[in-house]
C-alpha cells in the first residue's frame, strides 16, 4: 500500500517511478516532520519555516560552512570592519541571479538594491512594503538589531556599508542566520504594483540552490534544482520533495520501505532498528540544543520565586530523561549546552525534592488544588523527542505538590503564536543554537529585548540584561565568557525556566545519499547532496 502509494504521487508530479527508489539518482524526498507557516524567513524562528525557505530558496551576505559553525562568503565575497567595529562593508557577489518562475521573470542580478530592500523593510514600520503586508520580524527584534543599525547605504551597485549604534560582536555570525535572507527588491515591487504584497509568503524568490514550485499544506514542498546557481558544484538534485508527515513512527517505516531519502527526529524506541537496517545509515551528533520549561512570570502564581522554585525541584529530571529521552538524552543545567562556549559549569542544579517543594508552595499561599495550564508541543525536536508523554509526566510530578495541571496544546505554528502572545502558565519548548555565539542562547531567549519573541517566560530582569548586552558589546573573548558566566548565575536564581535536557542528534538517511552534513543549527540542508 505504501509502495502503491508513493507511485502515485510521482504519477501526479510527473515523475513516474515503478518502484519506490527506481527514480532517477538526482531526486531526493526528505521526510519532514512538519508543514511551514510560510516561506519567508525575517518572519519566522523554527527550523520547519528555515528548512522549506532559507535553506533551499536562498542565501544570505554570509553563511555558515555545511556541517559547521564557520562563517564563510555567501552572497558577499567579502567584507571589511572598521577599526571601531561600528562599520560592515560588504562587497556582493556579481552576476548572481534570481530564481524565473511563472510568476516571476527578473530583469537582472542580485545588487545592493535587494541587499536594502530586505533589511529597510525588517528595520522601519513605515516601509511601503511593510505597510502593504503588516509583519513583524522576530528574530531580528529579539536579537536588538533594529535598534542597532543605525544606518544602511548603498556605497554602488555591489558595495553595501552597515553602521552601527553599537559593537556587536556576533554582527557576521547573524547575517548567516535564516532570518537574515535576501530578497529580491524586484520581485517586491512587482508583488507591491499588483496589490499582492502578502504572496512574498507563500510564492518565494530567492537567490538558493533550489527554486520553489508547489506546496501542499501538510502534504508536500516541491522544489527543483537551481540550473544558474552561483555555486552550481553544490547543486546535485534535479528535483527536492518534502514530504510531510507529524508521525516519527510512520516517518521511519517510509525510509525503510525506500519511500524517502532522509527523514529527522527519530523516536528512541526506533534506534536500534534503524541502526540494525543495512540500507539505512545513521550519523549522530551531540545535540548543541536544551530542551526546556518555559514559565510565564506574567501570570499568577507564577509570578512568586518560591512557586517557580518549587516547580523547578518538584520535576523528576532523571525520570523523565529516562522515559522521554531513553539513551540519547543529558542532564540539562544551565539555559544553554555546555558544547557552547562561556558556560558556566560551577552551576547546580536544586536537588529533586518533592516534599520542600510542596512546603515552598504552602508558604507562599498557594492552596491545593490550585490549577495550571502546561502547554506540550504537538511535533518532535532534537531537543524534545515526545513533549506529550513528558507534559504528563510532569502533571504527575506537580500533582504529587498539590497543584492541578491542565495539558494544553494545538498545531504548532498556532502553539507558537499563543505563548508569544503569552497564553500559556509553564510550557514545553527548546532551542537548538543558531550561530555558535553565547548571545543566540542567553540574549535571544532570556533578554528583555526577546520578552514579545522567543523569550516564552516574558521575565525581563535589569541586572541579567545589563551583563548580556554589555558581553554583547565587545569581541574580548575573556571578557564576554566572565560576563555571561555571571548572567547564567541569574538565570539559575530566578528559575524562568527549568532546563530538563539536552540529546544526540540522529539523522537517519538511505545509505545511497551521499555527502548530507548534520547542521550544529538543527537545519536540514541539501546543496552539495547527492543519491547514488
Amino acid at each position: 500500500m505504501r509502495k502503491n502509494a508513493f507511485i502515485q504521487a510521482f504519477v501526479v508530479a510527473g515523475l513516474i517511478a515503478s518502484t519506490p527508489l527506481a527514480m532517477a539518482a538526482s531526486n531526493l524526498v526528505f521526510c519532514s516532520e512538519g508543514s511551514p507557516a510560510g516561506f519567508d524567513p525575517g518572519l519566522y524562528t523554527t527550523g520547519t519555516d528555515f528548512d522549506a525557505s532559507a535553506e533551499t530558496v536562498f542565501n544570505r551576505l554570509t553563511q555558515f560552512e555545511r556541517g559547521g559553525t564557520a562563517v564563510i562568503p555567501g552572497l558577499a565575497e567579502k567584507w571589511d570592519i572598521a577599526a571601531d567595529g561600528l562599520s560592515y562593508t560588504f562587497h556582493l557577489r556579481p552576476g548572481v541571479k534570481f530564481h524565473s518562475t511563472s510568476y516571476f521573470t527578473p530583469s537582472r542580478t542580485f545588487n545592493a538594491d535587494d541587499v536594502l530592500f530586505t533589511f529597510q523593510r525588517m528595520l522601519d514600520k513605515d516601509h511601503p512594503f511593510r505597510k502593504a503586508y503588516p509583519s513583524e520580524f522576530p528574530y531580528f527584534t529579539d536579537m536588538g538589531m533594529d535598534a542597532n543599525i543605525a544606518k544602511l547605504e548603498k556605497l554602488d551597485e555591489l558595495t553595501v556599508r552597515f553602521t552601527l549604534n553599537q559593537v556587536d560582536a556576533a554582527f557576521i555570525q547573524n547575517l548567516a542566520m535564516s532570518f537574515a535572507s535576501i530578497h529580491s527588491a524586484e520581485y517586491a515591487g512587482q508583488l507591491l504594483a499588483a496589490g499582492k504584497a502578502a504572496e512574498i509568503n507563500q510564492k518565494p524568490i530567492g537567490t538558493g540552490p533550489f527554486v520553489f514550485k508547489r506546496y501542499q499544506k501538510d502534504s508536500q514542498i516541491r522544489f527543483k534544482g537551481n540550473p544558474d546557481y552561483w555555486n552550481p558544484d553544490e547543486v546535485k538534485l534535479d528535483n527536492l520533495i518534502f514530504a510531510i508527515n507529524t508521525d516519527a513512527s510512520v516517518r521511519m517505516q517510509k525510509l525503510r520501505a525506500g519511500e524517502c531519502h532522509v527523514t529527522l527526529f527519530p523516536r528512541p524506541a526506533d534506534l536500534e532498528a534503524l541502526n540494525n537496517d543495512p540500507n539505512i545509515q545513521m550519523p549522530s551528533q551531540p545535540g548543541f540544543n536544551d530542551g526546556y520549561i518555559a514559565y510565564n512570570v506574567r501570570h499568577k502564581p507564577l509570578d512568586q520565586l518560591a512557586v517557580r522554585q518549587a516547580l523547578d525541584m518538584a520535576v523528576n529530571k532523571q525520570a523523565i530523561i529516562d522515559a522521554v529521552y531513553q539513551s540519547a538524552g543529558q542532564l540539562a543545567v544551565n539555559g544553554m549546552p555546555p558544547t557552547q562556549w562561556s558556560y558556566n559549569d560551577s552551576i547546580k542544579d536544586a536537588a529533586y525534592d518533592p516534599e520542600k517543594a510542596r512546603q515552598l508552595l504552602k508558604a507562599a499561599g498557594i492552596k491545593e488544588g490550585t490549577e495550571i495550564t502546561l502547554w506540550a508541543m504537538p511535533v518532535q525536536r532534537p531537543y524534545n523527542p515526545n513533549a506529550k508523554l513528558m507534559a504528563e509526566m510532569l502533571q504527575a510530578d506537580w500533582g504529587k505538590i498539590g497543584l492541578k495541571v491542565k495539558i494544553v496544546s494545538y498545531e504548532w505554528g498556532e502553539y507558537l503564536k499563543r505563548t508569544k502572545a503569552g497564553e500559556h502558565d509553564a510550557m514545553l519548548i527548546g532551542w537548538s543554537g543558531d550561530n555558535g555565539d553565547p548571545d543566540n542562547w542567553l540574549g535571544t531567549l532570556y533578554g528583555c529585548d526577546a520578552v514579545d519573541g522567543n523569550n516564552f517566560s516574558k521575565w525581563c530582569d535589569a541586572e541579567y540584561d545589563k551583563l548580556i548586552k554589555a558581553a554583547k558589546r565587545t569581541t574580548d573573548v575573556a571578557e564576554r565568557t566572565k560576563l555571561y558566566q555571571q548572567a547564567q548565575v541569574i538565570l539559575k536564581r530566578e528559575v524562568p525556566i527549568t532546563p530538563i535536557a539536552h540529546s544526540t542528534v540522529y539523522q537517519p538517511m538511505r545509505t545511497s545519499v551521499k555527502d548530507f552534513k548534520i547542521s550544529p543549527f538543527a537545519l536540514n540542508a541539501f546543496y552539495g547532496v547527492s543519491v547514488e
